[in-house]
């Protein structure tokens, strides 16, 4: 814990607000600017000596939910209340997940024509894709939102079986279920996620048995190698993107420039111009 550092920003956070900012009326002139410590400790619930001697850089160790209550009063945006838990030596609680794809990251989608790019959140669920996609997973826009999942498809659809079978793609669900135990770490509270886990355990002996290894690792980059049903063998990198403030990642499949893949990915894109078109 920074208390000097803690006193200093809460000093400066509540001298950027006005009474006005958070409902209060400004009554008589004011010697300073900004709220009170009286109005302060009054919106966060605490007494007024107590926020004295945070700002002062004596007081105690304060409890997440004391950091919490602060956090509202002062109006502090997501960025700067985990910086006030940080100065606290505390893990901020997690936000709750959306599926909500920025319109940034969909406009991003939009204007990648050389690859194949797509959204998904922490429970592995496709929430957005760009052409070359639709292009190269066959069948993707015209199944059901539930079989958009990557890991209920690879668990539990007819075909699972022989997918898992195979060596590379089983080591592949592999690290996406270590990434799952590293998402729940995370953010425990994803009802979500936390649900498919069951679901799987239930449907998926294969599931289970990558579960039961407790492995814990977040997605980076893999190449993988891959037999389309349209161009043939490919080997492409699969880079994964987070997205800032969200559970949300991007992931690309990347192919090396002037290769056999690339020109592959050249002919998806050429198919993919003319559906739009």
């Amino acid at each position: 814990m920074d208390r000097k550092q803690l006193a200093d920003f809460l000093k400066v956070r509540r001298a950027a607000l006005q009474p006005a900012d958070v409902g209060l009326p400004d009554g008589q002139r004011r010697r300073t600017p900004g709220l009170r410590r009286q109005e302060v400790a009054q919106l966060a619930g605490m007494s007024v000596e107590y926020l004295i001697r945070l700002e002062q850089a004596r007081g105690p160790k304060p409890s997440g939910q004391v950091l919490g209550a602060l956090a509202r009063a002062l109006m502090l945006d997501r960025d700067q209340r985990s910086h006030l838990f940080h100065l606290a030596g505390q893990s901020p609680e997690p936000s709750p997940p959306s599926r909500e794809v920025p319109r940034t990251v969909r406009n991003l989608l939009e204007n990648l024509h050389d690859f194949p790019a797509y959204v998904v959140n922490a429970a592995y669920d496709m929430l957005a894709w760009n052409r070359v996609c639709a292009e190269f997973m066959v069948r993707l826009e015209e199944s059901a939102p539930s079989e958009r999942n990557i890991l209920r498809t690879s668990f539990t659809s007819p075909g699972a079986a022989e997918h898992l079978s195979d060596p590379e793609h089983a080591a592949f669900l592999r690290d996406c279920v270590a990434d799952v135990r590293a998402s729940l770490a995370r953010n425990p509270n994803d009802t979500e996620l936390r649900a498919l886990v069951d679901e799987l355990l239930r449907a998926s002996p294969e599931f289970g048995a990558m579960w039961s290894d407790h492995e814990v690792r977040v997605r980076r980059v893999r190449t993988k190698r891959v037999v389309h049903p349209v161009i043939g063998p490919v080997e492409l990198d699969c880079q994964v993107l987070d997205v800032p403030g969200t559970e949300l990642r991007l992931i690309a499949y990347v192919a090396e420039p002037g290769s056999a893949t690339a020109a592959a990915f050249a002919e998806l894109a050429d198919r993919a111009v003319g559906v739009r078109n």
